[in-house]
């Protein structure tokens, strides 16, 4: 078990060393300016940490009235997220004097447990999302201390900030190496005589925008979520280096204008990120704050496919289609076989939606999650559309896609795609065929298995030999936990109801077995997965090309009266 409590030095003997030669330094007396608050953090999660309930990486540990380091973290990721500090936006967001004392408390206690190289938050990773914390939150921690405990927080400031000026080097690269350089530059130029700290910082940081982000805004993992991290902490960096009066590079700002339309194509009507990839819907109001602040304007790309994603849009209805690979190599380790599959929202109402990422609630449902069937498209029985190899979390054969057509006509956007993730296997393609009308009250769907070459055909020939029942396969249509819905037209339709009074229908052409199965929604920030249902057309490919067709349409619009605004909170005690 990992254990937040304790003192006895963990992490590798370089980290320890750096620590320790960082201790030598000059101590910074003050900020050159007093720093402002720029992380966002929940009210509701705030409150929770109040009450002693710690819900962290998926763990819940109740420990009322105890200090965070007294606490035995669960696991490792529990331990990381603790001594990541972003806990403190969730306190400085609840506000009240108990979260207040709290945070000032916690960071003191940090600084006399761990503040010489013990424990495991001294990773560059950690230590800058701790920095960018204690800087962002510097007016909360400091109201009402002391002398001695200003010079023990400005002390251990100055500690890791020239730590990292030493290890930020040893961080992976991707959202890692961004926290470790964007922690840098926030703390050494908010320190009166650190400044000098930060130059090959910033020469690193240009390096891995132009390494990292690619042309058209998007990071390996394919991880909407996590594009915004590293957009936000862009933004971070930009303003602080504005603020010193010291120039942006234009690797940073070009950059951060790459990445501000993508993440606009792959937000939903809702304002949350489509969930792939391992990313969430991220916190409610992040995204926003960070396009603000990021000044960059535009729309979502022009209608072209945005990090492998390709978004439909029409009156208050969004679709959001995964129509690339996974990602390969060390991106892929998160990675899902969700290549075409798609999320649906109506308004500030999430209809159809990808089950999500496992990794909170343990091993078995991250795996789970990132099968194909926990996506809302086809799936052979028993095969993903990409597959795990063994001993590895990358994806040893990832479904390549084979086609990609888009128009837009006055009948509304048209989206037309294929993969070949059965084809060695099996013989098949997946063509899927999609049709959002002009006023976003209807998606019309067409899924195709079919064998296209002569090669293809011989192989589907001999499985048929074999199972002349068919090759069975099913289109799954997964649905948010707050959809409420039922079987209608004597089972040959499914009525959806969401809580903006909106009551959608979907109907299919009869070819399929349509049931009503149990499925999961697997959210962050909770105990447990979520119980909802799917939407399931199943049925035997006995022949070279199978076609299905179906339809989603809105029967029903939210009244004029009801005015669509109520956000769920976090479902944990407090």
């Amino acid at each position: 078990m990992a254990v937040i409590t304790g003192d006895r030095p963990t992490g590798s003997f370089g980290n320890r060393l750096a620590v320790w030669r960082a201790g030598f330094a000059r101590p910074a007396l003050a900020f050159r300016s007093q720093p402002e608050p720029r992380s966002i953090g929940l009210f509701a999660r705030g409150r929770q940490i109040v009450a002693g309930n710690f819900l962290f990486a998926g763990k819940l540990v109740q420990a009322p009235g105890a200090a965070l380091w007294d606490v035995t973290a669960p696991d490792p990721a529990f331990a990381a997220e603790a001594h990541g500090f972003v806990w403190l936006d969730d306190l400085a967001a609840y506000g009240d004097s108990a979260a207040r004392q709290r945070a000032r408390d916690w960071t003191y206690g940090w600084i006399a447990r761990f503040g010489r190289g013990q424990g495991p938050g001294w990773t560059p990773d950690l230590t800058g999302r701790r920095l960018i914390r204690w800087v962002n939150h510097a007016v909360l921690i400091l109201q009402g201390s002391d002398k001695a405990q200003s010079d023990a927080y400005f002390r251990a400031l100055t500690v890791q900030t020239h730590y990292l000026a030493r290890r930020w080097t040893r961080a992976a690269s991707g959202l890692p190496r961004f926290e470790a350089l964007t922690g840098l530059i926030v703390a050494a130029l908010a320190l009166e005589g650190k400044a000098a700290l930060v130059g090959a910082a910033i020469t690193a940081l240009a390096r891995d925008c132009q390494r990292e982000v690619d042309a058209g805004g998007g990071i390996p993992t394919r991880n909407p979520e996590d594009l915004l991290e590293v957009f936000t902490l862009l933004n971070w960096a930009a303003q602080a280096l504005a603020e010193s009066d010291r120039a942006v590079p234009i690797e940073v700002t070009h950059a951060i204008g790459r990445i501000a339309p993508t993440l606009r194509a792959l937000r939903h009507a809702d304002g949350g990120l489509a969930r792939f990839h391992g990313g969430g819907r991220g916190i409610e109001g992040r995204l926003d704050a960070a396009l603000a602040a990021s000044g960059v304007r535009g729309g979502s790309g022009g209608g072209l496919p945005a990090m492998g994603f390709v978004r439909l849009a029409s009156g208050r209805t969004t679709v959001i289609v995964d129509a690339a690979s996974p990602p390969d190599a060390g991106a892929g380790g998160e990675a899902h076989a969700s290549t075409l599959a798609f999320e649906m929202t109506s308004g500030r109402r999430p209809l159809i939606v990808s089950s999500g990422s496992g990794l909170p609630f343990g091993e078995d449902w991250q795996l789970a999650g990132r099968a194909t069937a926990s996506h809302s498209t086809l799936s052979l029985d028993g095969s993903s559309s990409s597959r795990l190899g063994k001993g590895g979390a990358e994806f040893a054969t990832r479904a390549p896609v084979t086609a990609l057509q888009m128009a837009q006509d006055s009948n509304g956007h048209h989206l037309s795609l294929a993969h070949g993730g059965w084809q060695g296997s099996h013989g098949l393609t997946h063509a899927r065929i999609l049709t959002l009308d002009t006023q976003g009250r209807r998606l019309t769907g067409t899924d195709l298995l079919e064998a296209r070459s002569p090669g293809d055909r011989k192989r589907v020939a001999a499985i048929l030999a074999q199972s002349p029942e068919g090759i069975g396969f099913a289109i799954r249509f997964h649905l948010h936990p707050d959809v409420d819905v039922a079987l209608d037209m004597g089972g040959n339709a499914v009525s959806m109801a969401l809580k903006s009074g909106e009551i959608w229908v979907f109907r299919h052409d009869g070819i399929a077995k349509l049931t009503l199965d149990p499925s999961v929604y697997l959210e962050k920030g909770r105990l447990q997965p979520r119980a909802t249902k799917q939407i399931v057309l199943s049925a035997p490919a006995g022949s070279f090309e199978t076609r299905i067709g179906w339809t989603l349409a809105k029967a029903q619009d939210t009244p004029l009266a009801i005015r669509d605004l109520d956000r769920e909170e976090l479902s944990v005690p407090d």
